[in-house]
């Protein structure tokens, strides 16, 4: 049986298609016209918690909770709580790289929750979606860094995959903690990952332009 779900995921991840999803722009931000936006995917268990992660990181302009990684069209969170959709929960963070990179995203969510937990195929696993072939060879580099450098205590079960279809979640659970008036109490004080990848990343995008040469 759990062949066939491999499959199955193999089959759904195999086309990124991004279904419409509403985003909720973050107040506060800078109001500098942005440049041009990046989406980046992430399953890391409770995605109200992880949402809250993303959302305090300056350069993500805007985040959204929801269901990824399975096979079942139009979930609900009922039917992800059963895990027989095989989705993950999910966020979808829409930043500025200008600001914020790829790299330094991945700091945070390997801070916001413990890839040592084996959910199997569970609602609650841990799972990168890359949107392109760049985050793909970042999240392997980040992953293999932060698995060598003994942070976590044990295999890290996070998988790669390439994104698929994200079905937003029901809008009750966007912003959830915001919209409840309270303080996020889980995926928080996990660990405090920085990789060198990310610091190498925020270091180039310091670097002024080099001047053109004259000819």
């Amino acid at each position: 049986m759990r062949a066939v779900v491999v499959v199955l995921l193999a089959a759904a991840c195999a086309a990124v298609v991004l279904a419409p999803t509403k985003l909720a722009w973050r107040a506060g931000v800078s109001q500098r016209a942005p440049g041009p936006l990046k989406q980046a995917t992430f399953a890391a268990g409770c995605f109200w918690g992880v949402e809250a992660a993303f959302g305090k990181i300056d350069g993500v302009v805007a985040t959204s909770v929801g269901y990824c990684g399975g096979y079942t069209k139009n979930p609900t969170y009922r039917q992800i709580g059963t895990g027989t959709s095989g989705h993950a929960e999910s966020v979808r963070v829409t930043y500025d790289p200008g600001r914020v990179s790829y790299a330094e995203l991945l700091d945070v969510f390997w801070s916001c929750h413990d890839p040592t937990i084996d959910h199997e195929q569970g609602p609650q696993r841990s799972v990168i979606f890359f949107h392109d072939a760049e985050q793909g060879s970042i999240a392997r580099a980040s992953a293999r860094e932060v698995q060598d450098s003994g942070t976590f205590k044990g295999r890290i079960f996070t998988e790669i995959l390439p994104a698929c279809t994200f079905y937003a979640a029901e809008d009750d659970h966007q912003h959830y903690y915001q919209k409840q008036g309270i303080t996020p109490f889980c995926h928080t004080g996990i660990k405090r990952v920085r990789t060198r990848l990310a610091s190498h990343a925020r270091q180039g995008a310091a670097q002024p332009a080099a001047p053109a040469g004259r000819g």
